[in-house]
């Protein structure tokens, strides 16, 4: 028996990713998929039809055809609620679904009868590293955001001797020394800045320092258990933040750029850049805010915009890894194939989600019908 899947075109505004490559469409065809890619769905990111045809696709004309008894469907963000109609009741759907923060949505697909698939919420364990999106995604984005920043900023990043005079080298700050914060470290000091970096988990010292730049961090008790079992930071206490804004207030003010990185699983983004710290830095300078969508950690950075907030450039790029589309997009469709391979039952030719299951349990949100993801349910 072979699988229908089919890849979707994404229509969420700023999304260029797709949730397949050329390589990926080989090898779910391996598997014994029927693979329908909908007409255009890689253009933004560099695929194009043919080379999806060539790698063994259909190409579906539009998106009803694409869905039409598809058993599985791969996206970057989910389908739109009022694109339900044409789906099979018990397909598997994966993507990025924001489950907390799209709740209508998830119940639209409970009632569509969808198994719903968040990959955001696979478990940092060993066994899914080749399967955790959020790392693959945040790399290209931790990258894309220095870039980003060396793009507003009006000055050099490394030292240049010249026989006018000798140029000074940047100061960047990363805030989070989680995937993102690491690989903007490694960029900045490719470019030839002098880097610092901060985190609340004392672990990431000597991640940072390995990378040649400058740990800092308020250094007591609590700072010792800031991090989850899966690797998150904490939400820290309000007595650690004002010592942690203290000492922060004092770096920045000697920054030329500043990236800022935290996230909180399921929460607003914490604000760690405030109008107060803005007003000390230098004219010129830029903030690159990657959390943005959830919040932002800097006061008054937007999303989608580019603010001006007394001589500084607030950088508020909604989808950073949507920059690096075809890496981006060539990344995500190997966590995919990684996810779906072992639920294919080679003999029958079915399906198999065992919720027993550590990654399953995880990740799985809707089925038969509900919303089964029991922090979801809590929730509501």
């Amino acid at each position: 028996m072979t699988l229908k899947l089919c890849i979707v075109k994404e229509t969420t505004a700023d999304e260029k990713r797709v949730a397949a490559s050329p390589e990926s469409v080989k090898k779910l065809t391996a598997l014994g998929f029927d693979v329908h890619v909908e007409k255009g769905a890689g253009t933004a990111a560099s695929l194009t039809d043919s080379a999806f045809r060539e790698a063994g696709a259909t190409i579906a004309e539009n998106l009803a055809k694409a869905l039409a008894d598809a058993e599985v469907i791969l996206s970057v963000r989910g389908l739109d609620a009022d694109s339900l109609d044409g789906v099979k009741a018990g397909a598997l759907m994966l993507g990025l679904l924001n489950p907390f923060g799209e709740k209508p949505r998830i119940e639209a697909y409970a009632k569509a009868g969808i198994r719903a698939v968040a990959l955001e919420l696979v478990p940092r364990i060993t066994r899914a590293q080749s399967m955790d999106v959020l790392s693959s995604q945040a790399n290209l984005a931790g990258y894309k955001a220095v870039l980003e920043g060396a793009r507003f900023f009006t000055r050099a990043f490394p030292m240049m001797m010249t026989a006018a005079g000798t140029i000074a080298p940047a100061r960047v700050l990363v805030m989070g020394a989680g995937v993102a914060g690491l690989q903007a470290i490694a960029t900045a000091r490719r470019l030839g800045a002098i880097v610092s970096a901060t985190d609340v988990r004392l672990a990431a010292k000597e991640q940072v320092e390995s990378l040649g730049a400058k740990f800092v961090m308020v250094d007591d008790d609590e700072a010792k258990n800031a991090e989850t079992e899966g690797g998150y930071a904490k939400e820290m206490s309000d007595a650690y933040k004002q010592k942690q804004a203290a000492l922060i207030a004092e770096t920045i003010k000697k920054q030329d750029i500043v990236i800022t990185t935290a996230l909180i699983p399921g929460r607003p983004a914490p604000k760690l850049v405030s109008a107060e710290m803005l007003a000390t830095m230098k004219p010129g300078s830029v903030i690159v805010d990657m959390a943005v969508e959830m919040g932002g950690n800097c006061e008054g950075s937007k999303p989608g915009e580019i603010i001006h907030k007394d001589g500084v450039i607030l950088v508020g790029h909604r989808n950073l890894p949507s920059l690096v589309a075809t890496d981006a997009s060539t990344l995500y469709a190997k966590n995919l194939l990684n996810y779906l391979t072992p639920l294919v039952d080679q003999e029958g030719g079915a399906l198999k989600l065992d919720q027993e299951d550590e990654i399953i349990r995880a990740s799985l949100v809707t089925q038969d019908g509900e919303i089964i993801h029991p922090q979801l349910k809590s929730a509501a």
